[in-house]
């Protein structure tokens, strides 16, 4: 499913990572970032990735000198149980709230649905947040890092951080001209030390299925970028759509995963994850590039739980896209 709006503009956006994340690359792009450990002066780590995802949100108030009674609708997920970091962040802001959840998609699901509520005029203003953390999601998808097991090198590292983002109806230089909603994919993989390559194919069909629903050509985009699948996830993507589909993007892909850190040398395997993942490289880096006039942001998601792999259950995961242009 494939749609184009009208209204939709992305008026500010506050991104704040880690250690291991400002040590990337792409570290100097963040509005703030945290040096010290990633208890982040609080007594859990879920208590901390909390603070993360409010601050990022009270800051882009605070930044665009709004109030919280001048948002019309918050919608934000995360990775933890029940999407309780965002529950929790959020409670107190007296801002109607939707809390959604895509694993490491939410932050394109929040866009769509905000952008859907502004295209028909439901509302005026909206923030969607997201957020992750290394520790407290490798605890409740892997292991606890105290376990101290080994990890495959096709493993990805989940991001450290929190972003939201505001979008209007009022025109800016930067237009949500579309999206496109992914479909469940599942190929029967089921090692979550290689999710890259479960959610490779999610990525290829929602990436196929924009393009032909729009009848544009992969050259369209300045840039095409996936959300976490990591270097190894992305070699595959790369196969799949040359070929499924005989299409090539290699010239103008890459993933979120493998800029957000230096693969060489951090310790951080196959790359980055996290719904936080590609939200800190497109809203801190990506969108404030001049050289890039049209982007297609694709967040992917493994929707699994270790109680289903338990039952012997493979990875489904999704992939939605947004696009995102610069206008005059």
């Amino acid at each position: 499913m494939t749609y184009t709006y009208n209204n939709v503009y992305i008026k500010d956006k506050y991104t704040i990572a880690g250690m291991y994340e400002k040590d990337g690359p792409l570290g100097k792009y963040f509005d703030k970032t945290y040096n010290s450990d990633l208890y982040m002066n609080k007594f859990s780590w879920e208590k901390a990735e909390i603070g993360l995802l409010r601050e990022a949100i009270d800051k882009l108030l605070k930044r665009q000198k709004l109030k919280n009674s001048d948002i019309d609708l918050i919608i934000s997920g995360d990775l933890s149980n029940q999407i309780a970091v965002s529950n929790y962040a959020i409670r107190g802001t007296n801002i109607p709230f939707l809390g959604v959840y895509n694993a490491c998609a939410t932050i394109a699901e929040a866009i769509i649905v905000a952008a859907t509520f502004i295209d028909s005029k439901k509302i005026k203003n909206a923030i969607v947040a997201t957020s992750s953390h290394n520790m407290s999601a490798e605890k409740q998808f892997r292991n606890p890092t105290e376990y101290g097991s080994f990890k495959k090198k096709s493993a990805t590292f989940t991001a450290t951080g929190s972003a939201s983002m505001l979008l209007s109806c009022n025109k800016t230089n930067l237009k949500i001209e579309s999206s496109t909603i992914g479909k469940i994919c599942d190929l029967s993989l089921s090692d979550v030390n290689n999710m890259g390559a479960a959610m490779a194919p999610a990525a290829a069909e929602t990436i196929y299925q924009h393009l032909t629903s729009l009848g544009r050509d992969s050259s369209y985009y300045d840039l095409i970028v996936t959300g976490d699948l990591g270097k190894y996830g992305k070699k595959i993507l790369i196969k799949y759509l040359k070929t499924k589909y005989n299409l090539d993007i290699s010239s103008n892909y890459d993933d979120a995963g493998t800029m957000l850190y230096d693969t060489n040398k951090q310790p951080v395997l196959a790359g980055g994850s996290g719904p936080v993942c590609s939200a800190l490289v497109s809203f801190a880096y990506l969108l404030n590039n001049e050289k890039f006039k049209k982007i297609l942001i694709v967040p992917t998601g493994a929707l699994f739980s270790p109680t289903m792999l338990f039952q012997k259950e493979t990875i489904p995961s999704i992939a939605h896209a947004i696009s995102v242009e610069v206008v005059k």
